[in-house]
């Protein structure tokens, strides 16, 4: 039985977070066989102000472009 531990820095929608959960558990019956109903998958969302990098809190770093353009859609 695979768990699968995702953490991720932000947050994402509802919508993305399930994409997530159905590749990950495709993925894993596709390299190893195992059926969809024996996959657990755990998303964990960090706050940017919990998590650094490189010395610096990632909420204080300046955005990049990409995240700019999923700021401006509403997706993270």
């Amino acid at each position: 039985m695979p768990f699968v531990d995702i953490r991720i820095a932000g947050t994402a929608s509802r919508e993305q977070k399930a994409a997530i959960v159905a590749d990950v558990t495709k993925a894993l019956g596709t390299h190893l066989g195992k059926p969809a109903s024996a996959v657990h998958v755990n998303i964990l969302e960090v706050s940017t102000e919990n998590y650094g990098a490189g010395g610096m809190l990632l909420a204080d770093r300046p955005a990049s472009p990409a995240q700019e353009v999923a700021s401006a859609d509403g997706k993270r």
